[in-house]
């Protein structure tokens, strides 16, 4: 019975050396060049340990909100697609409906400048 098992602890051990092997190599021939831009921590656009009274850019806010948005259209066309069969014409023209919402309000955010990083 454990020897059905054999193959596969073989693949872990060789998928293990191999990660392991890769690992190594990128460290051992990859440039290491640190500067002080390179090692400064970045959190949304300023220091992280700083005045918490401080302005700062509501673009990340913004390109937050998008990222929700379009990653929620997407949670809601995986799920359509699987039962679309089922749903008929009512569920697809609902959904092109839908659609054309999210694609008018990209259009607007597009045509603002909001996808604009300066």
């Amino acid at each position: 019975m454990l020897q059905a098992y054999l193959p596969i602890l073989i693949f872990i051990g060789v998928a293990l050396v191999m990660g392991g092997v890769i690992i190594l190599a990128g460290r051992a021939l990859g440039p290491n060049r640190p500067d002080s831009a390179k090692l400064s921590p970045y959190e949304c656009g300023f220091e992280a340990f700083e005045d918490t009274r401080m302005k700062f850019d509501v673009r990340y806010y913004l390109v937050a909100i998008l990222f929700i948005i379009f990653d929620l259209e997407i949670a809601f066309l995986f799920p359509w697609a699987v039962a679309l069969q089922e749903i008929g014409l009512f569920g697809f023209v609902s959904m092109m409906i839908f659609l054309g919402i999210l694609v008018v309000g990209f259009i607007y955010e597009w045509k603002k400048g909001a996808l604009e990083w300066e």
